[in-house]
């Protein structure tokens, strides 16, 4: 019985931060004084292992790509192959784990440390919303920062598979390309932005609220942070094949 109520009262804790966020978005203008902060900060600051890690996803793609088709298809289809697995799949759904365990974290910890520190309760008592201050500028960042860290992703992606396919495959840049060309399908791009958003929003939005219900000192932020990671990257993967049904399994 104790567990039921706590979950029942978790899920009304999360729903109020949720509308709580919600509500805030009324104050826009003050929310984009701090948005540019937490864009460079969030956004920017993610885009070095971003692209880091999607070149070697390219690359790697390339090669496993290669392996399963060459005894079925001519490798000149490798392009084609490459780019859809880094649109659909790979691009948005790598980017958002990558920025999961760096911006997620960040958040928690950032949130959590304000909150043992009674950095919150101070806004409070100077009439300052906590939500639109803090949490609000982070969810805008997560729902616009994610897509467009994706598209560099997918594009730094692309460009590694063509490297590999060209080094390794001798499949050349150009026929690498033109099938890209060719096999495109503007479902494939979309839909995979489509997911980053609601990545982006999902890391922020964990992030922000294992930060803001932190307690117990310096052991609390330590665990909340742990939970922003661990969560954001269950609650992505969960997010992914629902979200890959809807939009792709028709």
């Amino acid at each position: 019985m104790k567990t039921l109520l706590d979950l029942a009262y978790r899920i009304g804790d999360i729903t109020e931060f949720f509308i709580s966020i919600i509500v805030s978005f009324r104050e826009f203008g003050k929310i984009l004084k701090r948005f540019p902060y937490d864009f460079y900060s969030l956004g920017v600051g993610s885009l070095p292992i971003v692209v880091l890690t999607s070149a070697f996803t390219g690359m790697v793609s390339s090669v496993q790509i290669a392996y399963q088709i060459r005894d079925y298809a001519p490798l000149d289809l490798l392009g084609a192959g490459v780019s859809k697995m880094v649109m659909v799949e790979l691009g948005p759904v790598l980017t958002a784990l990558v920025v999961a365990g760096r911006v997620g974290a960040g958040i928690a910890a950032e949130l959590g440390t304000m909150r043992v520190t009674e950095q919150i309760d101070a806004l409070e008592f100077m009439a300052i919303d906590p939500i639109r201050f803090l949490v609000t500028p982070k969810i805008l960042t997560g729902l616009i920062a994610l897509p467009i860290l994706t598209i560099f992703a997918d594009f730094i992606a692309i460009l590694g598979g063509a490297f590999v396919s060209k080094v390794v495959m001798q499949v050349n840049y150009s026929v690498f390309f033109q099938w890209i060309k060719t096999l495109f399908v503007p479902l494939d791009l979309f839909g995979g932005l489509a997911k980053s958003v609601v990545f982006g929003f999902l890391i922020s939005f964990i992030g922000s609220y294992t930060g803001f219900s932190t307690g117990g000192g310096a052991v609390g932020v330590g665990k909340s942070t742990t939970k922003a990671v661990v969560y954001s990257s269950i609650f992505i993967l969960i997010a992914d094949y629902f979200l890959g049904v809807w939009i792709f399994g028709k």
